[in-house]
Order: structure tokens, then sequence, then C-alpha cells
């Protein structure tokens, strides 16, 4: 990237038309978007779901080794999920950014290709936004809208003793992903050598350009299953299980031995000495469902391949465990389990 032109030399909204001039809309519900004072959109006699997300550079990720293109496409994936996670389908979003004057035209230009790529992948409109100067740093803030049939939408608080207990995908991988390059870089800073990330695309690929499940919400529509509760895996399997637990005023049980691992994942943490499940519960960003459904769906959620049954809901007073592949019963706690104690 030879060129460099600066921001300041376009301003505000010079530099808003700049980014936002080929958006075209996919979706019959937004009727007005970019440049005017507020966009305008109409659910047709849905319902309405709104979610933001503040991602922070230094906090939330790290540009040493996060591409900005990735970063525009998770940026917005991780807001679409939670709109999946409430039974939606997101229509629409708005992108604030904040920047300093390390930032060229060029690398926003960079960002927006991300952020237009993950638009075209979920069929989603950017109906409007801010830009503003950071003093250091960038700040990336999202909306997400979506829409659902009315009192379609699933809540975290509606799980019941005796549902399953069911996970999309694959755990862990995004932890093990944040875990190589963390360690690539500090080699690097200290030694100057280039990063050696071994093959693992996988693994990293799970962490910098992730994907939200459409692909559930669409299966659950179509097998008529409602799910008794629903969150999306941005924290670790144990906390978000223990958030539904906590709404629901349930217990539950996990099985160690259902747990879904994909082998490149586990081959790796075998490599760093970790184990897969402390990974799978303790490691977050993995932006897979974890929902519960009633056993009457049992049938319909196992023909899923995409989807396994990783335990149940129990009555509040049976407490939090995980049985482990040895059979013993351990309690949940938030900041993942140690394997070690079995």
């Amino acid at each position: 990237m030879d060129q460099r032109t600066e921001i300041a030399s376009m301003g505000e909204f010079g530099l808003i038309e700049h980014l936002t001039r080929n958006i075209q809309f996919q979706n019959a519900s937004t009727l007005l978007g970019v440049g005017d004072d507020g966009a305008v959109i109409d659910h047709l006699g849905r319902q309405t779901v709104v979610s933001t997300d503040l991602l922070m550079e230094g906090i939330h990720f790290d540009l040493s080794y996060t591409p900005l293109k990735h970063l525009g496409y998770k940026s917005v994936v991780v807001n679409l999920s939670d709109i999946y996670a409430m039974n939606a389908r997101p229509t629409q979003i708005l992108m604030s950014i904040a920047f300093s004057n390390r930032f060229s035209v060029e690398a926003l230009d960079e960002f927006y290709a991300g952020v237009y790529a993950a638009c075209e992948a979920y069929d989603v409109d950017l109906i409007g936004g801010d830009t503003s100067s950071s003093q250091k740093g960038f700040v990336i803030s999202v909306t997400a809208i979506g829409e659902v049939a009315p009192d379609k939408y699933v809540k975290r608080s509606t799980a019941k003793p005796n549902d399953l207990i069911c996970v999309s995908g694959e755990l862990g991988a995004a932890f093990l992903g944040l875990t190589l390059l963390e360690r690539e870089r500090k080699i690097f800073e200290e030694t100057g050598a280039q990063p050696d990330l071994e093959g693992q695309a996988h693994i990293v690929g799970k962490l910098l350009k992730p994907e939200a499940r459409k692909d559930i919400i669409e299966y659950l529509s179509e097998a008529e299953i409602l799910p008794t509760s629903m969150i999306d895996l941005s924290d670790g399997l144990s906390s978000d299980v223990l958030h539904i637990c906590k709404q629901s005023q349930t217990g539950c049980v996990l099985y160690e031995e259902k747990f879904p691992f994909h082998d490149d994942m586990k081959n790796f943490a075998y490599k760093l000495q970790l184990d897969p499940t402390a990974c799978a519960l303790s490691g977050g960003e993995d932006y897979e469902l974890l929902f519960t459904v009633a056993q009457a769906d049992y049938e319909k959620i196992a023909s899923n391949p995409a989807i396994s049954i990783i335990g149940y809901m129990t009555p509040e007073s049976e407490g939090k465990n995980i049985i482990t592949r040895a059979g013993n019963k351990h309690e949940l706690i938030a900041q993942g389990w140690n394997h070690a104690k079995s």
C-alpha cells in the first residue's frame, strides 16, 4: 500500500461519503440509509431486535497481527452473532469508528472492504454511522438490527430442567489461535523473528475471521424447533452456560466427552500442554450458538451434524456440574475448570 491519503485532506463528511459510496441495499425493510440525519427501516409487522458492541484496540484486538480487512469483517460478524442468538435475522448495521492520525484513508478503505464483505455474506445493509478522531488507537462501535416473527425471539431466561443443552460447530479453537498469535508477537518483539504459524490456519482463522451461525438459525426454523433459551459463545462455554443457568434459575450437567473439538485444535492444545476442555470452558470468541431445546426435539437436533448435545438442564438445587471423561463430577465455575483436578 504505497499511496497514503491523509484523512484530514477529506474532512469528516468527505470521508463518510468516500467510505459509503458503493452501498447497495439488499433488504426491503431498509427505506433510507446514509446521507440524512437518520436512517429509516420498516420491518413490516415483524419485531425488531437491536444489539450493540464496542471494540477497543489493545483490549479487543491487536493490530500487530490483525489485518484491517479481517477486523472489519469480524466487527460485523460478532454483532450479527448476537442477533442470531435471539433467533432473529439481521437486516441492518450502523458502524461508527474513531481513529488516530496514524491511519490513512487507504487503511480505512481496507477496514471497510471487510465490513462490506461481511454485509454481503450475511445479506445485511450498512445504513449509517459516524467517524471521529481519537487520541490514540482505533475504536469501533457497531449496532446490529434484526427482525423476527412476532414473539419468536429467544431469551436466556426461559430454559427448563430436563431441556437438552446444545452447541453448534466446535469449541476452543479461537482461544488457541489467540494463544499462538500472542506467543509469536512476543517472540517477534524480543528477537525480530518472523511469525511461525506452523500450518495452524484453522485456529488462526477461527480467531481472525469468525463466522456467525446463520445456518443454525435457518435449520431451527426449517425443522420447526424453537429453542427454550439461547446465547452466543463469546466468553467461554462455562461462563455462557452459567449465564443461562442464572437467568433461567436452573442447574446443569455437561458431559466432557460430548464437547466438539476440531482435530487441529486438539493437536495444538496437546502441543502446548493445554487441556482442550479447559480451552473450551474458559476460552472465548467461538461465536458458536449455545442453546437449549425440549427433549421432544431430540431426534431433529441429533440428525444435524453441525449441532452437538453436550448436557441437560437440571433444577437449580442440583447445582451446575461437569462430568469428566473419567466419570467424575466437578462443579462448573465461571473461569473454566482445571482438568488436572480429575
